[in-house]
């Protein structure tokens, strides 16, 4: 679903298992770049969360320094889905395991933006905690139960085809 008037934007965190500079982090630390690049040249994408250094490693929030943040701002949801299951993204993704901690709790939260604006990490925190206090609902959503912009009049079906074992 594509809306000119909104975008959906999403935040992600992960628990590093080791110090971000560490031989263990080596691997995931090299393939960011090209990642971040492989977002930038994606069909919808709008904004992503970067400091000068091109990326978001050095950002501190959600009141834990071992945790990153990932944000980011797509034309739709098909677009994200697409960017986070059909291309090079995939291969990454299927790694975190070696880099990150497995999280209890939920890790990814998704909400609709006025198109123009921008989310910041304390509004990501605060849909984080809402989806792991009520669940999916239009204030907050995931791309396994997605909420239609607001104004919209059709439902929103997850699509089968971005999810894969990872």
């Amino acid at each position: 679903m594509t809306s000119t008037a909104w975008h959906v934007a999403q935040v992600n965190i992960a628990i590093l298992r080791a110090p971000i500079d560490s031989p263990q982090l080596a691997d995931f630390v090299a393939l960011l770049e090209p990642t971040n690049e492989l977002a930038d040249r994606s069909p919808g994408f709008v904004w992503r969360l970067q400091t000068e250094d091109g990326d978001a490693t050095s950002i501190r929030a959600f009141s834990d320094d071992r945790i990153i943040v990932n944000m980011s701002v797509w034309g739709s949801l098909d677009d994200l889905g697409t960017f986070v299951y059909a291309t090079g993204h995939l291969d990454v993704l299927r790694r975190r395991r070696a880099w990150f901690e497995r999280m209890a709790e939920s890790h990814l939260a998704l909400w609709w933006v006025p198109a123009g604006t921008l989310p910041d990490v304390t509004e990501s925190e605060r849909r984080l905690a809402r989806l792991r206090a009520h669940g999916a609902s239009p204030h907050a959503f995931t791309l396994r139960e997605p909420y239609p912009p607001p104004g919209a009049d059709t439902p929103v079906t997850p699509d089968d085809r971005w999810f894969c074992p990872t």
